[in-house]
């Protein structure tokens, strides 16, 4: 059950814990003066999240003796587990900002669609392995694995919540295409589910009216392009050096979300391009290493598991930094790590445990 001998990967676990110092620090600087506002307490949301990291470290230093084999019988559970939460939160969920993502628990609230996207890895990886010779195969083995993540993905807009759907999506795609499914396979899967996705986007007026914000911000800049010139705003004002450590002016009531998933625009406006570059090296190493352990992983589960959660946490950074900087369109995802949030960050560091118990048993 607890692996023993070989050292996890060293790049990923600093950068992991750099990651998350600075996330406390920005998470401060970018909340104190709303929490004093609110709470009269300008620690509140830091000291939330300082207990939330530590937890967090905890599962992850446990994840990382544990064998990662372990997880294999689960996978099926864990999937039921994850429909019923990803149900459950339609009906008990807590509501705000127009959607209803979290199920309220002692002290907490838990966002199920972030469990479901690790549970999906822990699947995808069980069920690709197991069947490594259909995964080239439509029936027997691309479209079972496709009608789940559909169902799923589909639960998650009923919140509405595309980011992490977007995520799931992205991740097992990447999973099944590292397990050997074809192109052919994955270009009439789009060309199927394009129309879907129009519907879906042009039934909601806003989502049409955040599409072409993002094409022309400006063209409403008091509503829907509001959060991105904001957020450009606040990484222009940051220049090569920043304007330092709690001196961003876009947090006074500026830029919304500015403590969670615009954190990396109020990053930039106080530690500057230098500081945006290296968050950004620093999930590059995340990625880097995370698909050198996939490619050295003593089996092809390990190998599937690796690559499924270098993937969640590097396509939630890249869709965080790009809806940040206005390179795509405006959706709620937060920046692992950084951003404050609970459900994100404890899913985050397990599956970085998991990563670097893997890591502790490749080949040389």
């Amino acid at each position: 059950m607890f692996v023993k001998g070989g050292k996890p990967d060293l790049f990923i676990f600093v950068a992991v814990i750099v990651l998350l110092s600075l996330g406390l620090v920005m998470v401060f600087s970018a909340s104190s003066i709303m929490s004093l506002s609110e709470f009269s307490n300008p620690y509140h949301y830091v000291q939330r999240q300082t207990i939330l990291a530590l937890v967090g470290l905890v599962l992850m230093f446990i994840l990382m003796k544990v064998d990662y084999r372990i997880f294999k019988p689960l996978a099926l559970p864990g999937l039921v587990l994850s429909f019923v939460l990803l149900v459950l939160v339609l009906f008990i969920g807590k509501g705000t900002g127009g959607a209803t993502r979290w199920i309220r628990l002692p002290g907490f609230n838990l966002q199920p669609s972030e469990v479901a996207k690790l549970i999906m890895v822990n699947y995808v990886a069980v069920y690709l392995s197991n069947k490594r010779e259909n995964a080239r195969k439509f029936l027997q083995g691309f479209l079972p694995i496709l009608v789940i993540t559909a169902g799923q993905f589909l639960l998650i807009m009923l919140e509405p919540d595309f980011g992490t759907g977007a995520a799931l999506v992205f991740t097992v795609f990447v999973m099944l295409f590292v397990g050997g499914a074809h192109l052919g396979q994955f270009v009439s899967t789009i060309v199927v589910s394009l129309p879907v996705l129009i519907y879906i986007v042009s039934r909601k007026e806003y989502r049409v009216r955040r599409l072409f914000a993002f094409l022309d911000p400006w063209s409403d800049p008091t509503d829907t392009g509001w959060n991105v010139i904001q957020s450009l705003l606040a990484i222009g004002s940051g220049g090569l050096f920043g304007l330092g450590l709690g001196r961003s002016r876009q947090k006074f009531s500026y830029l919304p979300e500015h403590h969670t998933d615009f954190i990396f625009a109020i990053l930039c406006e106080e530690l500057g391009f230098l500081g945006g570059v290296s968050v950004l090296f620093l999930f590059f190493i995340i990625a880097w290493r995370g698909l050198r352990i996939a490619m050295r992983a003593p089996d092809l589960y390990g190998s599937l598991l690796a690559i499924g959660i270098t993937s969640m946490i590097a396509f939630q950074a890249m869709l965080n930094i790009g809806v940040v900087s206005g390179s795509l369109p405006v959706t709620g995802i937060p920046l692992p790590f950084i951003s404050h949030g609970g459900s994100s960050l404890l899913i985050s560091l397990a599956g970085i445990g998991i990563l670097l118990n893997i890591s502790a048993q490749c080949r040389e």
